[in-house]
């Protein structure tokens, strides 16, 4: 059974209560710290591993909890905040958070940091919830603009906490690094309470799909543990098999359920809708694809074979890779206009060939520092775009109510797209290793970006689902 006119959804206009613009400059701020707060901790992790006295492999948990938890949060807030309200459930979500960066910054240990993570993960179910506050309050045009902003002050926050990580737990200590952005985020939470105006719950007098519920976690928690595993390295075939086994056996528990459920956690029919299955596989592609590139290009900074990589230090490797920061972060900002002037269908579109034609260009083009530089910024720029045209593609596709669900799986499923794409450019690298230098050979790198660019290409064949219509 198929939603007629999912793709485009009828306009439905929103309430007679609107957003002023302190309400939204907080919303806007929330994401800000956010952001920060979940990238402080990878440029310091090594000082992490001292001041804990742990491992490499243990400070990765901090990490990896993250991602896990955000996983599992983002598609249940999602639902939570369709039902009961987005301002409503963003409330008690940044409350968990909070006390969860209060936890971090005052840790002893790694257990009790990673219990802090743990409730910290909850912040990627932040995202769906403002886009649910934005589409009940603002009309299909003013959201599809107002996402862009809030995904790029969320991206902005991690280049910010790139940034400020080393000179925090350097000038000041390590538990500032959690402390300073949960600071920012308790107040611009007040500020969200005592601003934004409410918005109506939905579907009051249905029960929750617990079963769903639990069923999609588990499925969440073994796809993203498995691929944690395998991006490890060393997992023979016959794990690979049963991690694959094990996460199909769980989803199909979980269709069976939904498709039986009176209130469905999601509604099976939306997925199979072309402006969200067809957003669901552009998501997945792009993700993979930034996240070889995020593999490739420092590799070449770092190595130094011949007639091929640069030889860079850390800190310039860090300098090159600022200009992409930024312009994912002007993506997200213009991303929304975009939308608004052209439609989902014509950026992801032209995104998608452009993406493919940079590929290209760098896996001929890869010798000299500027090239790179270049290549890297306009592939962040391009991603970016096409990302923010999926989610406000995806959220205006919808019925208002099922916002926050939509916009959360896409969310998850970046997630996902992103370490699968890891795991493939981190592959094709091994497998072109030089046996004499142990370094990656050129070809490798040629391989890999060509392997990225097909990515792209591939995507062209579901774009044309997306919607069409431009909206003035």
């Amino acid at each position: 059974m198929s939603i007629a006119p999912v793709a485009p959804a009828p306009i439905e206009e929103p309430g007679s209560t609107r957003i002023g613009r302190p309400a939204i400059g907080a919303l806007g701020i929330l994401a800000l710290a956010l952001g920060t707060l979940q990238t402080v901790v990878d440029p310091a992790r090594p000082l992490l591993e001292r001041e804990l006295g742990v491992d490499s492999a243990a400070a990765a948990l901090i990490a990896s909890t993250l991602l896990i938890t955000g996983a599992i949060v983002a598609p249940i807030a999602g639902k939570l905040g369709d039902r009961y309200g987005g301002k409503r459930v963003l409330l008690v979500l940044m409350l968990l958070v909070s006390a969860g960066g209060v936890l971090s910054s005052v840790a002893p240990n790694l257990p009790v940091l990673l219990v802090g993570q743990t409730l910290q993960g909850a912040m990627i179910g932040a995202l769906p919830l403002s886009f649910i506050l934005v589409r009940k309050n603002f009309s299909t045009g003013q959201t599809q603009v107002a996402i862009g902003v809030v995904s790029a002050l969320f991206t902005a926050g991690g280049i910010i906490g790139t940034l400020v990580a080393g000179p925090l737990a350097e000038g000041l200590s390590w538990n500032w690094i959690f402390a300073a952005p949960t600071i920012v985020i308790i107040t611009a939470t007040a500020v969200v309470s005592r601003l934004m105006p409410d918005d109506p719950p939905s579907e009051q007098d249905t029960t929750i799909d617990w079963p769903g519920v639990a069923l999609l976690s588990a499925t969440l928690v073994a796809l993203m543990l498995g691929l944690l595993v395998v991006t490890g390295g060393g997992v023979p075939p016959l794990a690979i098999g049963g991690i694959v086994l094990v996460v199909a056996a769980l989803a199909a528990a979980w269709v069976a359920v939904e498709r039986r459920a009176v209130s469905p956690m999601v509604e099976l029919r939306m997925l199979t809708a072309p402006a969200v299955w067809s957003a669901a596989v552009l998501t997945i592609a792009i993700a993979a694809v930034s996240a070889m590139l995020q593999t490739y290009v420092p590799k070449l900074f770092e190595v130094s074979g011949d007639g091929y990589g640069l030889g860079l230090s850390t800190t310039d490797i860090g300098l090159f890779m600022m200009p992409a920061s930024i312009a994912g972060v002007l993506a997200g900002s213009v991303g929304g206009l975009a939308v608004r002037r052209y439609g989902a269908r014509a950026v992801a579109t032209t995104g998608a060939v452009a993406t493919v034609g940079i590929l290209v260009a760098v896996a001929a083009l890869h010798d000299t520092a500027w090239q790179l530089v270049i290549a890297r910024a306009l592939a962040a720029f391009v991603g970016g775009l096409i990302t923010t045209a999926l989610l406000a593609s995806t959220a205006t596709a919808v019925a208002a109510k099922d916002t926050g669900i939509a916009t959360s799986l896409l969310v998850v499923i970046r997630l996902i797209g992103a370490v699968a794409g890891g795991q493939a450019a981190g592959s094709v690298l091994d497998a072109g290793n030089d046996p004499v230098s142990g370094m990656p050979a050129e070809s490798a790198f040629v391989t890999g970006f060509l392997v990225a660019a097909l990515v792209a290409a591939l995507s062209l064949f579901v774009v044309r689902h997306l919607k069409k219509e431009v909206q003035s």
